[in-house]
């Protein structure tokens, strides 16, 4: 079957024995041995197909349950919901035409809100060090929202109130950039009525970003930051809408 046996390399010669079924050298079975690699290249393409069919599963499944709006039925519920949409559509653009590298984000009444929780954020993370009640500040900002947006999802079944939690996920991330992108220059007047540059030490991104060797990177990092945060409102406008679109299918079909 085989002039030269594919395990020992042992080429057949006219003096070996009259079965070629077998290699004269190891003794392999050639169809033992073709039955085996034939059952192992199936298995693997049959693992391989099960896993993308299970991961396609997995996906259409989160979409439609963070789609769902099984218990959001009803005509004054939509009414209201969309007259949310529209007022947090409208105020979410215009943070996404701000000069979000200056401070005109701060005069925000958002800003206020996102503050609470970054003061707040350098006290509960002092207990991991020096280090992280500095970070701590801008982690719990964005730890709030997406927790809010999170509960909602998973406890109150409402999705469309989780999509809001995305939009102050997104805003809130927008908030920060002004502050990452004034880390060397350090002007941004801080709470206290003081700027970093006259109260070296004081300025969270410059202290954060000095200790990880990235200071010079300041303008990249709140670039970067900045995309994310404008594809994240655009992703919850998205999503609001499409629940929106639902609740309205859902109330047509129950008339």
């Amino acid at each position: 079957m085989f002039q030269k046996c594919p395990k020992c390399g042992h080429e057949r010669h006219a003096t070996d024995a009259e079965d070629e079924a077998i290699c004269p050298g190891c003794g392999l079975v050639f169809s033992k041995w073709m039955k085996q690699q034939f059952h192992t290249t199936d298995t693997s393409s049959e693992t391989k197909s099960d896993y993308s069919t299970s991961k396609a599963d997995y996906l259409r499944l989160a979409i439609s349950h963070l789609l769902d709006v099984g218990n959001l039925a009803g005509q004054t519920r939509f009414y209201g919901y969309l007259l949310i949409y529209l007022v947090f559509f409208v105020w979410g653009w215009s943070f996404i035409l701000a000069d979000l590298k200056s401070q005109e984000l701060n005069a925000s009444f958002m800003h206020m809100i996102n503050l609470v929780f970054h003061e707040a954020g350098h006290v509960i993370f002092r207990l991991l060090g020096s280090f992280m009640s500095i970070l701590g500040g801008s982690l719990l900002q964005l730890i709030v929202p997406l927790t809010v947006m999170l509960m909602f999802i998973f406890k109150h079944r409402d999705n469309f109130a989780a999509s809001i939690g995305l939009w102050w996920l997104a805003q809130s991330m927008m908030d920060l950039v002004p502050y990452i992108s004034d880390a060397r220059a350090q002007e941004m007047w801080l709470l206290g009525g003081v700027r970093g540059k006259d109260m070296p030490g004081i300025h969270d991104w410059n202290n954060i970003l000095s200790r990880l060797g990235l200071l010079e990177y300041d303008q990249v990092l709140a670039t970067l930051l900045m995309v994310m945060a404008i594809g994240l409102m655009l992703l919850s406008f998205v999503w609001g809408a499409l629940l929106l679109k639902r609740m309205h299918d859902l109330n047509s079909s129950a008339r």
